[in-house]
């Protein structure tokens, strides 16, 4: 099965960046299943009704999310109507769940969304969750499993592919929006530490400038937003998975100028 994952989609821009790019891509690269986060979708926080239906609509089949799943209070309702997951090591009384199990190009495949610990909302432990959902996973049939960990410390990310290498087929992280340049596969498992945003890539992790700068010299917090106009990029991966390993895996990079970028990921023997 090929699957594709876009990083982080931020507002308007990341959108516009998906209703352009993905459906062609789709067709392009004979992609089976489209993953994509959702956490900033809705002018940079959460996700509403409107923009949850936009991006399924656009060749989204599944959509997962971080610390700001919960910014827009109609995301409960969606839990139960659309493909969308929270981090699944939130507590089990939160709605919703974080991992999914689909019929893909006749295998299954499982997607499982996590939250690191670092400078996050408070939640259960991401690696023993990790760890016993796999283990789950894997006893119910399950080989082809992918992660969106969304975390801020790169050292938690790490972490999570040297615990899991071997044992899922792709760990991809989020939530940075800056994306990094370690894509390989060890031991059948993909591994990217954050894949970037979607969105705007000529201010400060997608939103305007002037409050983070102001942040920067003062001290003083202010409320982000979404510029009206800027250059636009989206970011995203394409991996092949048989039997639970990934076979193949490259980054593609589609820029507003029509300046696409492609890079392989490298394999770790």
């Amino acid at each position: 099965m090929r699957v594709m994952f876009i990083g982080d989609i931020v507002g308007k821009p990341g959108r516009e960046m998906v209703r352009a790019h993905v459906q062609k891509i789709r067709e392009e690269y004979g992609v089976d299943f489209v993953i994509a986060n959702y956490e900033n979708a809705s002018h940079g926080f959460g996700v509403n009704i409107k923009n949850a239906d936009e991006l399924l609509a656009c060749g989204v089949d599944c959509m997962s999310g971080g610390n700001h799943s919960w910014d827009k209070k109609e995301v409960i309702a969606l839990f139960g109507t659309h493909e969308i997951l929270r981090p699944h090591n939130y507590p089990a009384e939160v709605a919703g769940t974080g991992c999914k199990v689909y019929e893909v190009a006749g295998e299954k495949l499982a997607v499982l969304n996590l939250m690191g610990h670092y400078s996050m909302p408070y939640t259960d432990n991401a690696f023993r969750c990790a760890l016993t959902t796999v283990e789950s996973l894997h006893a119910e049939g399950v080989k082809n499993i992918f992660i969106d960990f969304h975390a801020e410390a790169t050292s938690e990310k790490r972490a999570m592919m040297m615990l899991l290498q071997g044992k899922v087929s792709g760990i991809i992280g989020t939530h940075t929006h800056v994306s990094t340049d370690d894509f390989q596969i060890v031991k059948g498992t993909a591994y990217l530490t954050d894949i970037g945003l979607s969105g705007c890539r000529d201010n400060v992790i997608g939103m305007d400038e002037k409050i983070p700068i102001k942040q920067f010299l003062t001290g003083i917090k202010g409320h982000f937003d979404i510029p009206k106009s800027c250059k636009k990029i989206l970011q995203l991966a394409i991996m092949d998975f048989s039997d639970g390993s990934c076979l193949n895996a490259f980054k593609l990079k589609y820029f507003d100028d029509k300046k696409v970028l492609k890079t392989e990921a490298w394999r770790e023997e």
